[in-house]
């Protein structure tokens, strides 16, 4: 699959089959994957397995997921992301269809944590905003990001109630079948976003030198002594124990509480549909003020709203707002960090410098969700993991305030600089 000249960038009536065919794919991929919370209850109960023993699976997917994505970036800005994708389908297809047969926890770390979480990673955030940023100007590149952000937001609105309601009606095996067969989908949708293009210099850029210029490795060593590029590192850190230690156990916060798992199933889906919002506006914010002022924002109202949690009374009222509030913020992070990451190198290689935040990413994924399933099985509550989380959101809203990162240009300048 060989680079479509600069030349060759698509006409702006040419943008929505691209775009719409990565948000569809992010709205599947992730809303498989944030709906795996919802199958630690039924599990355990099925399996015998503690909840300690389940999260250390998911903690692995976690890991897996965020692993994969540099590597598969990598693949998709040398050779295209088609192959990428489709490979990805089949390894997500594979670890759900799977995973109903298996009931010890290697069993659950290999379908779950290995083959499902390498087949979500192959499509998701990297290889998907890599692909569509090589191929639009400049200027679309923040609000692009933030409308395919958005997809994985619908999915999780669509696919927890989704979920819950096969689990209530017909076990959890049927709905993990359920979800390999939406997998499927992602395959056809690989299509329009088989083609890699070499993009044209952005105006305004401040990377060191033009990204297709020069090869990977070059580009690597320049990112990795970038102290602002390591800041993004510490800040997706940080989200990704948030978003993890959340979708894997805030069903188990509710049942504490003595509710049902229909208000899981509905703070889960109010998460990604607020979050629809969220993305939408931090990618359309994205192109008018600095986006580590965004990042630092966010990352500061999540503690905000943990804090107020904490000492708002447990009903299902208190749910739906948290869940409101934390989906504003959710995966609103992505559009700003890809964004930063393409304005300091360019996005020649976006998916793999990208990639590699989400990796930094999926390490906090990682210990978000495993750490949670220790404090539950050690405690009995989340108290701790609730402490933790806002030291960990407050130091990374410090993190992202020394990004190095030019101010967005005007419109009127940026027309005169395209004449």
């Amino acid at each position: 699959m060989n680079a479509t000249p600069p030349s060759a960038t698509i006409k702006p009536a040419s943008y929505w089959p691209l775009l719409l065919a990565a948000t569809a794919m992010l709205m599947i991929t992730m809303g498989i994957r944030q709906s795996q919370g919802l199958f630690v209850k039924p599990i355990g109960q099925s399996t015998g397995l503690g909840i300690a023993e389940i999260s250390f699976a998911l903690a692995i997917g976690q890991f897996v997921w965020g692993a994969v994505q540099p590597v598969f970036g990598a693949l998709a800005d040398q050779r295209g992301p088609g192959r990428v994708l489709v490979f990805g389908g089949v390894l997500l297809i594979a670890g759900m269809g799977l995973t109903p047969f298996v009931s010890s926890q290697w069993g659950l770390m290999v379908t779950l944590g290995l083959l499902g979480a390498a087949g979500a990673g192959a499509g998701s955030f990297s290889i998907l905003i890599g692909a569509t940023a090589q191929r639009l100007p400049a200027e679309k590149r923040s609000m692009a990001a933030g409308f395919i952000n958005a997809g994985g937001s619908l999915g999780q609105f669509v696919f927890a109630p989704l979920v819950q309601a096969v689990i209530a009606a017909s076990g959890w095996m049927m709905a993990m079948w359920t979800l390999a067969v939406a997998a499927i989908a992602t395959l056809p949708l690989a299509w329009p976003l088989r083609r890699r293009t070499a993009p044209a210099a952005a105006p305004g850029s401040i990377a060191a030198a033009p990204a297709a210029e020069i090869g990977l490795r070059a580009q690597l060593r320049v990112a990795l002594r970038d102290p602002s590029y390591w800041m993004l590192h510490v800040g997706f850190f940080t989200c990704g124990f948030h978003i993890a230690f959340l979708v894997t156990h805030l069903p188990g916060e509710i049942a504490l509480c003595g509710l049902s798992d229909n208000v899981s199933a509905v703070s889960l889906a109010l998460i990604g549909l607020f979050n629809i919002a969220g993305s939408l506006a931090a990618g359309w914010l994205g192109q008018r003020y600095r986006m580590k002022h965004l990042l630092a924002l966010m990352y500061a109202s999540r503690a905000a709203m943990i804090a107020i949690y904490l000492i708002s009374p447990p009903t299902p009222l208190t749910f739906y707002l948290f869940a409101a509030g934390l989906g504003l913020t959710w995966l609103a992070t992505v559009p700003p960090t890809a964004g930063l990451v393409g304005k300091l190198f360019g996005p020649r290689y976006l998916g793999t410098l990208f990639g590699l935040t989400l990796f930094s990413h999926q390490i906090g994924g990682f210990f978000g969700a495993w750490f949670g399933g220790i404090a539950m099985a050690k405690f009995g509550d989340y108290t701790w993991m609730w402490y933790a989380d806002i030291v960990l959101a407050l130091l990374a809203a410090v993190a992202n305030l020394p990004i190095r990162e030019a101010r967005p240009m005007p419109a009127a300048a940026l027309a005169a600089a395209k004449a």
